[in-house]
């Protein structure tokens, strides 16, 4: 039997599209890959480096120089400094973030105004980070003479990531349906109460996504401490913070190991080899984490949801 020459039309037509269906679906799958297996190459480079660099000792012995340029030794004083950075940086960011993110949201009218610097937020994101480093130096170490320390270094970091909190927390407020607004104030409730009770607690999944991109920011970023905080060899003795002192950070140590260029001799040069991938592969666990830490919280958060 002879098909028709719109049956043909329709079966040629229906092959095409079958076959354009097939080759999008191919090329979304290679754009997977394309993220996915660099991940997978950098952890597979930093865990087969980097373990046996890794030992008790070296999580828990106090640095030592190397020739004025690297350093050796273990990185205890490394992780405390860095759990110091981001703790201060969270402390800070989080409620003026959230709280700009709420006048935003909740108070500001929508007009001109409140577009121009919802723009600034989303340029001063893309800012180099070296730049809000050369900031964190003229206002915090020299004007407000912090000089270099914990308290300038959170100060600047914190700023680093306030566009980061300000603009997921914006998003999640704005994902909280208007009806729960409404509702609650044919209750009786003010707007304040109305945003404390019911829109914080709604959006605070959201608003956690912000904080997880903070915290791996504030733990890798190298440029801005470099300037405001950072010190290469410090000893510490108790594990209470000063916050007028400088710090040792992981990520400081990682480039000070990973740019030295003093040692000699094969067994120095190994051993500053498992020192640099050892506080790369730390640095790595302690950022996924502080993560993982977060995504479960943000994960209850979300199946206490009752809508």
């Amino acid at each position: 039997m002879q098909l028709a020459d719109g049956e043909r039309w329709n079966t040629a037509g229906s092959s095409w599209t079958r076959w354009k269906e097939r080759l999008i679906t191919g090329l979304l799958a290679l754009s997977v890959l394309a993220v996915v297996l660099p991940v997978l190459a950098i952890l597979w480079l930093l865990i087969s480096r980097g373990v046996p660099g890794l030992s008790w000792e070296f999580l828990t012995k106090d640095p030592q120089t190397f020739a004025l340029e690297g350093t050796m030794g273990g990185i205890r004083a490394a992780i405390v400094g860095t759990l110091y950075l981001v703790g201060l940086t969270i402390l800070l960011a989080v409620p003026i973030g959230v709280m700009a993110a709420v006048y935003l949201t909740e108070y500001a009218r929508q007009n001109i105004v409140t577009r121009v610097i919802r723009l600034s937020i989303v340029n001063l994101a893309g800012v180099p980070s070296v730049v809000y480093g050369l900031f964190g130096l003229g206002l915090f170490v020299y004007f407000l003479k912090c000089g270099v320390s914990l308290l300038a270094g959170g100060c600047t970091m914190a700023v680093l990531v306030l566009p980061l909190i300000i603009t997921a927390s914006e998003e999640a407020l704005n994902t909280v349906p208007g009806s729960f607004r409404e509702a609650s104030l044919a209750l009786g409730a003010s707007k304040w109460q109305t945003i404390w009770q019911v829109v914080l607690p709604t959006a605070l999944p959201g608003i956690l996504t912000g904080i997880i991109l903070a915290v791996g920011r504030a733990a890798g970023e190298t440029a801005p401490v470099m300037f405001t905080c950072a010190a290469a060899i410090i000893t510490i003795t108790d594990l209470k913070p000063h916050l007028l002192d400088p710090v040792m950070l992981l990520s400081y140590q990682l480039y000070k190991t990973a740019t030295s260029t003093s040692a000699h001799g094969h067994e120095q040069m190994q051993l500053l080899q498992n020192n640099k991938w050892g506080t790369a592969l730390v640095l790595l666990m302690l950022v996924l984490g502080m993560n993982v830490v977060a995504l479960i919280l943000r994960a209850r958060l979300r199946k206490a949801r009752r809508w």
